[in-house]
């Protein structure tokens, strides 16, 4: 991976005219931009976007698409959107360029969840939310490398940067707040003076190829030599009102030989009737069907006529714990394989060694977030 070169220390930044030059010049590699704290990158071929990604959740972003684009694409289940975050999402590194929901777009349209007009379609849309985020941006350095992961890897679009930031700044001037008292209008974290009628709060985006560009205005660097591979251009497939329902599940991974199902029945015994409509809320697909126990000591029979794929089991309740609930579901010969995940706001190792003695397979401490229990869903799932 070629290293980064700073182009600029910390300072005032004007974006608009950082992304009008980019497009103009037809820069190709990663713009990334900081404010120190986190950071954008924005893939670009011959000035057009490819990719824009930053260090802020980017999976929790690309989860919230893909689950917004299931409503056409019924393929994408939670299962498969799980799935993706199991195989990709890693930490982020603070001095590397990395692309993992790059990656994992790929590896949707490989596997056929995605057709690549569909692929474009969720670029377009993360590219325009990662856009709001930083044109505010005022202050903070950038910089430009021409070496990216993105080099091998397949094109699915190619965005007009002009025609992206126009729509954005638009969103923004809708959504911009009334000044305060003090005249100051603040929105992410970001002040500056108010508007006044006779100075428009959002800057034009212009691009003019034919002026020449002041050294000061724009770093040499940006001229960078472009790539002799002519960028493959995007389908032109009609993006389908739904395509073909593959089966819910964790199927076609690197690795993986788990047989899809349909419907996963998955049952949470807790007395708390707020943990249960937590839960009930998190597994909202139609890939999973959640049955709700409120009542401890019924619980056995219900999910002997149930027979669940998966239990979720609060540790502390009223007349039965946790613990020895699990210890008789062990002793049934239809429950020895189903996992059972202890719920518990415990976090001492005592209570996980305690877990396992009573046959446990997984310990998911509250408060957890959807992500937090889906991974383990459907690792014990697989």
């Amino acid at each position: 991976m070629t290293s980064y070169h700073q182009y600029r220390s910390p300072q005032e930044l004007h974006l608009l005219s950082i992304l009008a030059q980019s497009a103009s010049r037809q820069v190709s590699g990663c713009l990334r931009v900081t404010d120190g704290s986190q950071y954008w990158l924005l893939f670009l071929e011959q000035g057009k976007l490819v990719f824009a990604s930053d260090s802020v959740a980017p999976f929790d972003r690309l989860d919230r698409l893909l689950k917004r684009l299931s409503s056409r694409v019924l393929s994408l289940v939670s299962p498969v959107r799980v799935q993706i975050r199991l195989l990709f999402e890693q930490p982020v590194e603070e001095n590397k360029i990395t692309c993992n929901d790059y990656e994992a777009i790929c590896w949707l349209v490989e596997q056929q969840y995605l057709t690549e007009a569909q692929a474009g379609e969720l670029i377009e849309g993360l590219a325009q939310e990662v856009l709001e985020t930083l044109l505010p941006l005022s202050y903070g350095s950038y910089s430009l490398v021409e070496d990216t992961p993105l080099s091998n890897r397949p094109r699915f679009c190619q965005l007009d940067l002009r025609t992206l930031v126009e729509a954005c700044q638009v969103r923004r001037s809708r959504r911009q707040p009334s000044s305060n008292s003090n005249g100051i209008v603040s929105r992410n974290n970001v002040s500056s003076p108010a508007a006044t009628p006779n100075k428009p709060p959002i800057q034009t985006f212009r691009v003019q190829p034919q002026t020449p560009v002041a050294r000061e205005e724009m770093p040499s660097p940006l001229g960078l030599k472009r790539p002799t591979i002519p960028a493959q251009q995007p389908a032109q497939r009609p993006i389908q009102q739904s395509e073909p329902s593959r089966p819910a599940g964790l199927a076609n991974t690197r690795s993986s030989t788990v047989q899809p199902k349909a419907t996963y029945t998955v049952a949470c015994i807790d007395d708390s009737p707020t943990v249960l409509s937590a839960i009930e809320a998190f597994l909202d697909d139609r890939a999973f069907k959640v049955l709700r126990i409120a009542d401890p000591v019924s619980a056995l029979m219900q999910i002997i006529r149930n027979k669940p794929d998966l239990i979720l089991l609060d540790v502390t309740m009223p007349n039965l714990d946790g613990y020895e609930l699990c210890s008789l579901l062990r002793r049934h010969p239809l429950f020895k394989q189903t996992p059972i995940i202890m719920v518990t706001g415990n976090r001492g190792f005592i209570d996980r060694a305690k877990a396992k003695l009573v046959g446990a397979s997984g310990y998911l401490t509250k408060p957890f977030t959807q992500p937090d229990l889906l991974k383990i869903v459907f690792k014990h799932l697989s």
